[in-house]
């Protein structure tokens, strides 16, 4: 489904290349592939030889299928496009968790770990954790987790560059050019980012902060739309100097 329309700014992606960035999906499998359908009907009639789609990161988490999200993203990628996948800070949670910091286990587990944990058969049961079933945990999840996914998940960068645009998880601190950015604040930055009405070099396409449609402004483009929480999962669409959203 198509949703709505925003005045074209002058920002591009590459000559010849149409960019779909996809918001943060949070273990939604099924809204995934029905987003995919709508990207390839979309892309039919795209002028654009190259196209790109970019995942902003935070595939796991909050949804039901965290593990099946990975194996969809890894093994069906869309056919004609380049594919790139962000690192978000829930993905950079689980890995933290997996290397043995169990405070950060802690921290995943109250911020939706609990959803991914049982996509791989860890049961939970609803309770918070203790310090000796974080640890049992993490044992699971390490023998459960198959290697080419950790491998994914470890080779994750944290921005990618199309043109006019750059693409990150959560944002940039204003002021800070791109290529000196902590990745700290590429995957967690909000209020100062969002606050700042500064050019920071590129338009910057962002997930991470859920929003009830996607913000559209001249310096960034917001697509956490909440599918993490059951509301639609939304990608931009950028061909020229037209933006567009897409949804399912």
């Amino acid at each position: 489904m198509l949703s709505w329309l925003k005045p074209a700014l002058d920002s591009k992606p590459p000559a010849g290349t149409r960019v779909y960035a996809v918001g943060d999906i949070h273990g939604q499998k099924d809204r995934l592939c029905t987003l995919h359908d709508r990207i390839l009907e979309d892309a039919e009639s795209a002028p654009e030889r190259r196209r790109v789609i970019v995942y902003v990161g935070d595939y796991v988490d909050r949804g039901p299928d965290s593990s099946g999200v990975l194996d969809l993203l890894m093994e069906q990628p869309l056919e004609g496009f380049k594919c790139v996948h962000l690192k978000g800070n829930h993905e950079d949670y689980m890995l933290r968790f997996m290397d043995g910091d169990i405070e950060a286990g802690a921290s995943w587990f109250a911020n939706g770990g609990d959803t991914t944990l049982e996509s791989y058969g860890i049961e939970t049961e609803g309770k918070f954790p203790d310090f000796t079933v974080l640890i049992d945990w993490r044992e699971g999840l390490e023998q459960a987790v198959p290697a080419p996914q950790r491998q994914f998940l470890e080779s994750l960068p944290l921005f990618h560059i199309e043109g006019d645009y750059a693409f990150v998880h959560a944002g940039v601190r204003p002021g800070v050019p791109l290529a000196s950015q902590e990745a700290h604040d590429l995957m967690w930055i909000r209020e100062e980012f969002h606050a700042s009405n500064a050019d920071h070099g590129y338009v910057i396409v962002h997930g991470h902060s859920v929003s009830s449609k996607a913000v559209n402004r001249a310096n960034r483009i917001g697509i956490d739309t909440g599918a993490g929480y059951g509301r639609a999962l939304t990608a931009v669409v950028l061909s020229g100097v037209e933006r567009r959203f897409l949804q399912a």
